[in-house]
């Protein structure tokens, strides 16, 4: 006889941050990404390659801060 082992994964709700530029205002919303870019939707910041740039002001990525909601 054969037993095999079934796990069940649960899909957990993950709300990824949004990061604002500290010099024109603009809001990086992970939902929305950047494809403009190339950063697809449900790309969270910190996976942002580091050479990435603001598209309003093209400030580099170390310029944006955290928003708390």
């Amino acid at each position: 006889m054969i037993t095999i082992k079934i796990k069940r994964l649960y899909k957990e709700e993950i709300t990824m941050a949004k990061y604002e530029c500290t010099v024109c205002g603009y809001v990086y919303n992970p939902e929305e990404g950047d494809p403009d870019s190339g950063i697809a939707p449900g790309t969270a910041f910190e996976d942002i390659p580091d050479d990435w740039e603001c598209p309003l002001c093209g400030v580099s990525k170390d310029m944006f801060e955290k928003i708390e909601d």
